[in-house]
Formats: structure tokens, sequence, C-alpha cells
């Protein structure tokens, strides 16, 4: 009864557990982007464009959600204007270069032309 007991807590626990894990862009980054008007893919493609690689699209957000300003803004003065630039992250480094990561890995164009 016992081995039984301490069998369902692991499994129930490992389920629970599994639920609960997320990662930092899965917290952070798209709950603020659900509801916007640009999907953060489409924002994705906008800094490809605009900075070619992973290492510059990379340092280029990174820089830009420690400090934002409308004049380092991708977005154009009409989006701008009706919501305004995000405030600075809160994020550490560590958790930033996290989401960044994930967020390269989840709408990087090269996976898509293999």
């Amino acid at each position: 009864m016992v081995k039984v007991i301490v069998l369902l807590g692991v499994i129930f626990s490992t389920v629970l557990g599994a639920e609960e894990v997320d990662s930092v862009y899965e917290r952070n980054c798209i709950p603020c982007h659900r509801y916007a008007p640009a999907s953060l893919e489409k924002l994705f493609m906008v800094y490809l464009k605009t900075y070619s690689g992973e290492l510059t699209l990379k340092g280029a957000l990174k820089a830009f959600l420690k400090n934002p300003t409308e004049e380092d803004s991708l977005m154009n003065d009409t989006f701008i204007e009706n919501f305004s630039v995000k405030d600075k992250t809160t994020l550490t480094d560590k958790e930033l270069d996290e989401a960044i990561d994930t967020y390269w890995e989840l709408y990087d164009v090269r996976k898509k032309l293999k």
C-alpha cells in the first residue's frame, strides 16, 4: 500500500511539475504580445530583415529590450503613437539571453528552408 501511495505521489508530482515548467520566453514575452497587432513572428522577420544574422539580431534585440527608445524601435510611427515603446525589461541578462535564444529557435527561417 505504501508503494502505491509513493508511486502515485511521484506520478502526480511529475505531471504537475511538467505543467509548471515553462521558459522565460513563455512567461515573459508571449503574454504581452498575445494580443498585439504585430505577431512575434512578424516582429522577428522585421528584426531579421534589418539585422540579417543571428548574432546581430540577438545583440540588437537585447540592447533594445534593456533600453527601449523610440529612436531604436523598428516599429513604424503609427504603431508607436498607438501603443508606445515597451517598458525596459526586468529580466536579468541570463534570462534575457535565454528568452532571445528561444525566440530565435522558434522563428529561425533557416529551419524552414531545409
